[in-house]
């Protein structure tokens, strides 16, 4: 009887990881199994459900952060990350009100907003303060 209810267990457990992939269930399904291998070979409900929680423990602890490790990309910097407190040149007056103006970055020409508010003209050094989509906030140095 013991081993059907495990049997249940690893089943609900599974199906769990399959839905969530938060890899949390996947140790007690293991827990689950060890457990049920232990009903059908006749041991005390105490040692089963000992069994499963010190499987489910110790492969939760040792194991998670490792899959966790390689599962989970780490997420890479990018050259915009590298931007935002650099300093430039405006070379097209700023002005939020109308969508206007223009930077010069690097070589490159980026569409700029002042992060104030206020209008900014041109050939005034500037600090990028932020960048949102293919956008430079700014602000006079």
């Amino acid at each position: 009887m013991n081993t059907l209810i495990w049997l249940g267990l690893l089943i609900l457990f599974l199906i769990t990881e399959a839905c969530t992939v938060a890899l949390v269930s996947l140790w007690f399904a293991a827990g689950a199994l060890v457990a049920m291998i232990a009903s059908a070979l006749g041991a005390a409900i105490w040692l089963q459900l000992v069994l499963f929680l010190a499987v489910s423990a110790a492969l939760l602890a040792c194991l998670r952060p490792l899959v966790r490790k390689y599962y989970c990309p780490k997420i890479s910097a990018t050259n915009v990350d590298s931007i935002p407190g650099r300093q430039c040149y405006v070379i097209t007056d700023i002005n939020n009100l109308a969508g206007s103006g223009q930077v010069k970055l690097s070589g490159i020409e980026w569409s700029a907003r002042s992060t104030s508010g206020k209008p900014i003209s041109s050939g005034t050094l500037v600090q990028v303060d932020k960048v949102e989509g293919v956008k430079v906030f700014v602000s006079e140095v």
